[in-house]
């Protein structure tokens, strides 16, 4: 074999090697826009000084982030908390989604365009509130501990409707989907809506919810990936980047106490 024929060779074997040393380090995340999608595009240029190629497809709901994950068709997501994780995995066979880290919380909030005060809300009032059985829960709980209904267990975070023990206003719970909630705002009394969509929707938690859950709330959003991916190194190293002094301070800064740190 000539020299030249030999270098071509290693040259074109360098390529394919490169080419598959960038392919492993590629990583494709689902995650809804706000704050989800904001956190990955920020940790992109640390996860590229770190040899990783991030790429954040984002989604407006909350079953297809899931469902591509298990399907393979992203490598993993960055939306969920655990009871909603636990939820999906009740209801879908072959679920093999493990959670890598915990990143912050969204503090879920009670919002009116009606009303000014939770105390005003009129006997017979219509809430609407998430109808995914983790946050109809969730929502079901922040309400009793704000008075406006009672429930047989307050631990329970699988409440439903049927565990309410008294509701002494008669509310009129309505389950829609969770991104649909700031849009009907000025046709319900109430509104519990999770924080990613309240901010997308213009709405400041901070200064527009009536009331919110405090940062000792145990819906931490996780970052996900699969059983077969979930130790790999580019997804160890999206996991120490999102869970890193930066992004801590990112947080602080853009979110204001409307999104929590986990870590």
């Amino acid at each position: 074999m000539s020299r030249t024929l030999r270098t071509l060779l290693a040259a074109a074997l360098g390529t394919l090697t490169l080419a598959a040393a960038q392919a492993a380090d590629r990583l494709v995340i689902a995650a809804t826009p706000v704050p989800h999608a904001e956190i990955l595009e920020f940790v992109k240029p640390m996860l590229a000084k770190e040899g990783v190629e991030l790429e954040v497809k984002v989604f407006t709901d909350y079953v297809q982030p899931s469902m591509q994950t298990n399907e393979k068709r992203v490598d993993g997501n960055f939306f969920l908390h655990k009871p909603y994780l636990d939820e999906f995995k009740k209801k879908q066979k072959n679920d093999i989604q493990t959670v890598v880290t915990k990143v912050h919380i969204e503090p879920l909030g009670a919002y009116s365009a009606k009303h000014k005060d939770v105390a005003a809300l009129p006997e017979g009032a219509t809430v609407a509130i998430p109808n995914d059985p983790s946050n109809s829960g969730r929502a079901l709980l922040l309400m009793a501990r704000k008075g406006l209904i009672t429930l047989k267990d307050l631990n329970n975070i699988s409440a439903t409707q049927k565990d309410i023990a008294a509701n002494p206003k008669k509310l009129k719970i309505r389950e829609l989907e969770a991104a649909t909630l700031p849009r009907i705002l000025n046709q319900v009394d109430l509104a519990v809506i999770n924080t990613n969509y309240a901010i997308e929707a213009g709405l400041n938690p901070l200064k527009d919810a009536l009331f919110l859950e405090d940062a000792s709330s145990p819906y931490a959003n996780l970052l996900v990936a699969r059983e077969d991916n979930a130790n790999s190194p580019a997804m160890k190293k999206l996991a120490a980047a999102l869970n890193s002094p930066e992004v801590k301070k990112f947080i602080a800064d853009k979110y204001k106490g409307a999104v929590v740190p986990a870590f």
